[in-house]
């Protein structure tokens, strides 16, 4: 797939939101998922560790943990997901934080490889408590994660960050943030999602915050929402019903996990029921 130019991405976001089609992001941890994804009419796929965690059979937190090097695991997805995408924009989920690499010649390796735009994922903004302090006093902060989506913008490539509070959401669009995804958290629902969440009243409350805070950097900015309860088509429509402005929904685990797992076993039992 030819590398799609900043400016085409978001004039093709900005046409769906224009006509009052929500916009559609999807995680993509295996090519069939991309694939699938994209013939649904995603918006946006994005390729980050955490899928191949998750289509593993594992939670997306393993992403977040000293399982695999999060750099060179997108970098090798990429080689099953990119060339089944035909013609949709493609994001890098990359870790910011990551003192192995030299971020601008990664990011310049990545748009040679074919990648649209980037997300920062893993991210220590799902860390919280004394390891978080730690992690922010010890050069691995999410202030990097900023610095990379400014310098992803500076390469033209779309940029589509999580956040996790109004001073994120600020700083983020500050940097230079297409689209903005206000983040509640892991997924729930499903047989590893989390059970500790957000109610959809909060998060509701949390993403509109954070969406009035970025739109106050800049108002062009398009902003999503991601994780926590909001796992299936219906609980996104509570966030759009109980918000203004949020333009659309960022899933991973939503679209290709929660799907495939009845899924499955429902294909697996129906062949357990037949007769010889």
């Amino acid at each position: 797939m030819p590398f799609i130019e900043r400016s085409e991405s978001l004039q093709r976001l900005q046409s769906q939101v224009d006509a009052g089609t929500p916009l559609l992001g999807a995680g993509a941890g295996t090519g069939i998922s991309a694939k699938f994804a994209e013939r649904g009419g995603t918006d946006i796929i994005i390729i980050y560790n955490s899928g191949r965690y998750r289509m593993g059979g594992r939670g997306s937190l393993a992403g977040l943990l000293p399982y695999g090097d999060a750099n060179a695991i997108v970098v090798d997805m990429a080689r099953e997901v990119l060339p089944v995408v035909r013609d949709t924009p493609v994001l890098a989920g990359v870790c910011g934080t990551d003192p192995f690499r030299l971020m601008p010649a990664f990011l310049r390796e990545l748009k040679e490889m074919g990648f649209d735009g980037v997300q920062n994922f893993p991210t220590v903004g799902l860390i919280d408590g004394t390891f978080r302090q730690n992690l922010e006093e010890t050069e691995m902060s999410f202030q990097k994660e900023i610095d990379m989506i400014r310098l992803a913008h500076e390469m033209d490539f779309l940029t589509c960050p999580y956040v996790f509070d109004t001073e994120q959401a600020k700083a983020m669009a500050t940097a230079g943030a297409d689209v903005l995804v206000p983040h509640m958290g892991l997924t729930t629902k499903g047989d590893i999602g989390a059970e500790t969440a957000l109610n959809l009243e909060e998060a509701a409350d949390r993403v509109q915050a954070m969406h009035d805070a970025a739109k106050a950097v800049n108002p062009d900015i398009l902003v999503l929402c991601h994780g926590g309860p909001i796992a299936e088509p219906d609980d996104a429509q509570y966030i759009f019903d109980h918000t203004e402005g949020v333009v659309g929904f960022f899933g991973a685990s939503s679209v290709e996990r929660l799907p495939t797992e009845p899924a499955i076993e429902h294909q697996a039992r129906a062949f357990k029921e037949l007769n010889f």
